[in-house]
């Protein structure tokens, strides 16, 4: 790979371009912090579950096949209805059997 002879760098990329790309780095951690680190407010029992999508990737799955059963629907909001109960019931789930426990956010 060739080097410029002003900076050293590979490919010619300039300190110019590198320092912007710091900043704009260096904005979105600014901006994002507080939400990354909202998980570690959460007992560590749910931080367990938190940090990894797979209950996410199960709700997702799940939701896809009780709508593939249904096939066709009359309207959007009987969508909507049947995506909501399945989202209440699967949180009940979740809540009460062995994933998050309410009693210990409290």
């Amino acid at each position: 790979m060739l080097s410029t002879p002003k900076t050293g760098l590979p490919g010619g990329t300039g300190w110019t371009s590198i320092t912007r790309k710091k900043t704009v780095v260096a904005d979105w951690i600014d901006d994002t912090l507080e939400e990354t680190l909202a998980v570690l407010e959460l007992p560590k029992e749910h931080r367990k579950q938190m940090k990894s999508t797979n209950m996410l990737e199960r709700l997702n799955q799940e939701l896809k096949r009780r709508s593939r059963c249904v096939r066709i629907f009359p309207n959007e909001e009987s969508c909507m209805r049947l995506l909501g109960t399945l989202c209440m019931e699967i949180s009940e789930e979740w809540e009460y059997k062995r994933y998050l426990k309410q009693a210990e956010l409290k």
